[in-house]
C-alpha cells in the first residue's frame, strides 16, 4: 500500500510539473529551435545554419501576442541589417572606420524601421554579414534562416499553444493582499497600546516598501494580459484583462491609503507621546476595524482572481459580510473618536484623518463601486480599441459578442471575474 501511495504522489507531482508554465515554455522553446535547425539544414546553403534556431528561440516568447509582434520585429531587424551590410560591402568593405560607420548606420536604421528592443540586432546582423567574404550568398542564407526561424516559432505557438499566466498573476495579487493584511493587523494591534513614534515610523516604512511589491505584481499581470491576447482558448479576453487590472488598481489605492494611515499614526504618536494613540475603547475599536478591513482585502483579492462561479459567489458573500461588519465597527469608532475630541481637541485633525482613511478603504473595497469602475474601464479600453482598429470592432460585432452584451457580462464579472476556461488555466 505505501508503494502505491508513493507512486500516486510521484505521478501527481509529474503532472503538476507538466502543467507548470516554466516547464511548458522551456519545452516549446527547445522544440521550436530544433525544428527550425532541421528545416534550415535542407533549405539554407550554410553548413551550420544556427541563425534559424536562434531566431526561433527568440521568437517563441511567453505569449502568442508577444510571439507575433516579436517575430515581425526580429525579421525586420535582420533584413535591415543585411541590407545595410550589403551596401557597405559594395562601397567601402571592412575596415576599423567602416565598422564604426556600419554600427552607427545600423542603429539609426533600427530606429527608423521601429524594431524596438531588436535595434541592436540590426547592427549584429550587419557585422556578421560584413565580416564574411561571400557577401551575397551569406546575406541570402541569413535572410532565409531568419525567415525559417520566425515561421517555425510562430507555427509552434499555433500548434503548441503558450501557457496562460492568469494563475501566476492571481497568486501575485493574493500575495499582495496578504501582505496588506499582515501590515494592517500589526498596525491595529499597536494602535491599542502605547506605541513610540519610532515604532509607528517603522510601520510607515513597511507601507512604503509595498510599492516594490506592486511593481512585481504589475509585471506578472502584464504577462497574464499578454497571454490572454489572441489566445483561442480564452473567450472575452478584454473583459478578463480589465477585471484583473481594475482589481490590482483597487489594491494599489488601498496600499496608498494604508501608507497615509501609517503616516497619520506616526504623527499622532509624536503628538501624544508618551500617551497611547487612542483612548482604550477607541484603540480597541481601531484594532477590530483594521482586522476586519484586512480580512476584506484578502476576500476581495480572492474574488478578483477566482474563475469558478461557485467560489466567486462565496467570496462575494464573504466580502459583503465582512464589509458590513466593518461598517458597523466604523460607526462605533466614529462615536468614540467624537467623545475623545470633546475631551481633548488638540489632535482633532489627526483623529478625523484616521476616520477618513478607513472610510476610503471601505469605499474602495465595495462591490458596487468595483462594478461601476469595471464598466467605466471597459468602456474606455473598448473605445481606444475602436479608435485604433475599427475593422476589428466591425469583425467582432459580426462574429463575436455585441458590445451591449459585453457590458452586461461585465456587470456580472464580479461574480465570475477571471473567466478563463479550465482548459486554458491548465
Amino acid at each position: 500500500m505505501p508503494d502505491v501511495r508513493k507512486w500516486a504522489e510521484g505521478l501527481s507531482r509529474l503532472l503538476r510539473r507538466h502543467r507548470d508554465p516554466v516547464v511548458v515554455q522551456t519545452l516549446r522553446s527547445a522544440t521550436a529551435a530544433t525544428i527550425a535547425y532541421v528545416v534550415a539544414l535542407h533549405l539554407s546553403p550554410e553548413p551550420a545554419p544556427l541563425t534559424a534556431p536562434l531566431t526561433a528561440l527568440l521568437v517563441v516568447q511567453v505569449t502568442l501576442y508577444a510571439t507575433l509582434t516579436n517575430g515581425f520585429r526580429r525579421v525586420n531587424s535582420v533584413v535591415a541589417g543585411v541590407l545595410v551590410a550589403i551596401a557597405f560591402s559594395q562601397l567601402v568593405g571592412l575596415t576599423w572606420w567602416s565598422l564604426a560607420l556600419l554600427i552607427v548606420a545600423s542603429l539609426a536604421v533600427g530606429h527608423l524601421v521601429r524594431v524596438d528592443e531588436y535595434i541592436p540586432e540590426v547592427a549584429i546582423s550587419a557585422m556578421l554579414v560584413l565580416g564574411v567574404t561571400t557577401i551575397s550568398s551569406t546575406a541570402w542564407a541569413r535572410i532565409v534562416e531568419t525567415l525559417i526561424g520566425a515561421v517555425v516559432g510562430m507555427g509552434c505557438n499555433l500548434l503548441l499553444p503558450p501557457p496562460v499566466w492568469v494563475d501566476e498573476a492571481g497568486e501575485s495579487i493574493e500575495g499582495l493582499a496578504r501582505r496588506l493584511r499582515q501590515l494592517m493587523l500589526r498596525m491595529g494591534e499597536e494602535a491599542a497600546e502605547i506605541m513610540p513614534w519610532q515604532q509607528a515610523a517603522a510601520r510607515l516604512h513597511e507601507a512604503r516598501r509595498l510599492d516594490h511589491a506592486i511593481v512585481e505584481v504589475d509585471a506578472a499581470l502584464r504577462q497574464a494580459e499578454d497571454s490572454l491576447r489572441l489566445n483561442p482558448r480564452v473567450r472575452e479576453g478584454l473583459l478578463h484583462r480589465v477585471v484583473l487590472r481594475t482589481g490590482l488598481d483597487t489594491l494599489e489605492i488601498c496600499t496608498v491609503v494604508l501608507r497615509v494611515l501609517a503616516r497619520t499614526f506616526t504623527d499622532l504618536a509624536k503628538a501624544r507621546e508618551p500617551e497611547p494613540l487612542f483612548a482604550p475603547d477607541a484603540g480597541a475599536a481601531v484594532e477590530q476595524l483594521l482586522s476586519q478591513i484586512a480580512d476584506a482585502v484578502v476576500s476581495f483579492a480572492v474574488l478578483v482572481t477566482t474563475s469558478i462561479s461557485e467560489n466567486a459567489e462565496s467570496a462575494e458573500a464573504r466580502l459583503a459580510a465582512e464589509l458590513n461588519t466593518a461598517t458597523g465597527t466604523r460607526d462605533k469608532l466614529a462615536g468614540l473618536l467624537q467623545e475623545e475630541i470633546r475631551r481633548d481637541d488638540q489632535n482633532w485633525q489627526l483623529l478625523g484623518a484616521v476616520l477618513t482613511e478607513v472610510n476610503r478603504l471601505l469605499d474602495e473595497l465595495d462591490t458596487e463601486h468595483r462594478t461601476r469602475r469595471l464598466l467605466e474601464e471597459l468602456d474606455r479600453v473598448s473605445g481606444e480599441q475602436r479608435a485604433r482598429r475599427p475593422w476589428l470592432t466591425w469583425l467582432r460585432e459580426r462574429v463575436g459578442v455585441p458590445e451591449r452584451l459585453r457590458r452586461n457580462r461585465a456587470g456580472g464579472a464580479v461574480r465570475s471575474p477571471s473567466g478563463t476556461e479550465k482548459g486554458a488555466r491548465r
